[in-house]
């Protein structure tokens, strides 16, 4: 009979241990992932910077944001990054680009815009561009957005159907843009081909949680006002963005004014082209009632300082947009006329080139640039209730930034950090969609020495055929 007593004593000790084992785990909930240790800049409504935080994520969004403890106590995760203190944050958002173009990297420099559209860039493509040369540059591209921490890109290029498989295939978000221009080019011979190429372009991938498919109306100087309208009513129709250049040089200025005796944003007004939706690239040479139309119209802006400085397009007024709180973000333009994809030096290139251009160091200090490689960012794309924060309920679009190279110590405040000091190559984690692409510094999702390899035999090519 004691031995039953002891038995049955063991037997009730036993459950009474697992369902104080189960009642420890019911405060925690099973996710997929979670960033801990790290210091979390959020760049969320109140910019909270967490000094020892995490993020908890649950297949593609943000569930849960905190200190470490506070995480650790609330969640569990199948896989588990340890920052090591190192710099969490959203990952960049390039508001524009030409993903293919890397693989015309320093093929024509110090020219002018023009010059260098005509000479060299339009030829070089009408001899070179295809699906396959398309697919090689973007997986280049791909390659070093993720490297340097973009997580979204906006697109503008030909074959645009080759640069969303690429892209969904490496893990990355993008604003896709079909591009439809006035003159036969490699994917369309006319703009009406160009037109229903965009269309078809947008049905395929309309749905994907990665893709969001554009409209990509060249610019004002190479497309009449027949295709512009009808571009612009293409996307109004599928409900999708228009990505177009506006307003990036002098040349472009004197072209509206020579054909239409008005300028470049004053024309495509008077198309009703403008509105919610519309992505400019560069917007230099406007007015500050221009700069007030774009905002009424709601029109995002994409400022690519680098390339406008290379190419000497001029100085757009990021200070007057600024205070018109028009949604502007930063863009790299295509990495031949930049010559990189690094949005980190695209962060520091435009605070400096405005606190040089108005003569006031606060013009865009180190905190605006941040928020216009992130949160401005999304707002530009009409993104910015899915990315461009660390929040619950947005998608999981994160970096981490290594804080251990010697140029990053001593580190006094972060935010100045990753805009002043920060290079694109501190990159060693990248996340999108919560899915790893990158971690401790080796992609996941592409084969380095395979993208490599291909896009130097493309650059032979190159060479060859523009000689």
């Amino acid at each position: 009979m004691k031995w039953r007593f002891l038995a049955a004593l063991g037997v009730f000790a036993a459950a009474l241990a697992v369902l104080a084992a189960l009642a420890a785990q019911g405060g925690q909930r099973d996710v997929s992932l979670v960033v801990t240790n790290g210091l979390v800049v959020t760049m969320d409504g109140g910019r909270r910077v967490l000094a020892n935080g995490a993020i908890a994520i649950a297949g593609a969004d943000i569930v849960g944001i905190d200190t470490s403890e506070a995480i650790a106590g609330r969640f569990r995760g199948a896989t588990v990054i340890d920052a090591g203190g190192h710099i969490v944050m959203p990952g960049l958002i390039n508001t524009h680009t030409h993903a293919p173009m890397v693989l015309f990297r320093g093929l024509a420099d110090d020219l002018a815009l023009t010059e260098w559209l005509n000479k060299y860039i339009f030829p070089a493509e009408a001899r070179m561009v295809s699906p396959e040369f398309v697919r090689a540059g973007t997986r280049l591209a791909a390659l070093e957005m993720i490297r340097s921490g973009t997580t979204t890109y906006a697109d503008m290029y030909y074959f645009e159907e080759e640069i969303a498989r690429v892209t969904s295939d490496a893990g990355l978000r993008g604003v896709l843009g079909q591009t439809i221009i006035q003159f036969p080019v490699a994917d369309a011979k006319t703009p009406a081909d160009g037109l229903a190429r965009a269309e078809r372009f947008v049905n395929a991938f309309k749905d994907h949680p990665l893709i969001t498919p554009a409209v990509a109306p060249h610019a004002m100087y190479t497309l009449d006002g027949p295709t512009l309208r009808a571009a612009r009513d293409l996307a109004l129709r599928l409900g999708v963005p228009t990505i177009i250049h506006l307003a990036e040089s002098r040349d472009e200025v004197q072209t509206a004014q020579e054909r239409f005796k008005t300028s470049p944003v004053a024309y495509l007004d008077s198309l009703g082209f403008l509105g919610p939706g519309v992505l400019a690239a560069h917007g230099v040479w406007v007015s500050d009632a221009e700069v007030a139309l774009l905002k009424t119209r709601g029109v995002g802006v994409s400022h690519n300082p680098e390339s406008n400085m290379k190419l000497a397009s001029g100085t757009a007024p990021v200070p007057a947009y600024l205070r018109a709180d028009v949604g502007i973000g930063l863009g790299t333009d295509g990495a031949a006329s930049n010559n990189d994809l690094d949005m980190f030096e695209a962060m520091r290139i435009a605070s400096l080139l405005h606190k040089l251009q108005s003569g006031d160091p606060r013009a865009v200090g180190a905190a605006t640039a941040l928020e216009m490689a992130t949160i401005r960012g999304a707002r530009a794309l009409r993104m910015e209730k899915q990315i461009g924060s660390l929040e619950t309920g947005k998608r999981a679009d994160l970096i981490i930034v290594s804080t251990d190279a010697p140029r990053q110590v001593p580190m006094f405040d972060p935010v100045s950090h990753l805009v002043y000091v920060t290079h694109g190559d501190d990159v060693r984690t990248t996340i999108v969609n919560g899915r790893v692409l990158m971690r401790d510094g080796r992609v996941q999702t592409l084969n380095e020495a395979a993208v490599l390899k291909e896009a130097r035999e493309w650059a032979v090519k190159v060479r060859a055929a523009v000689r």
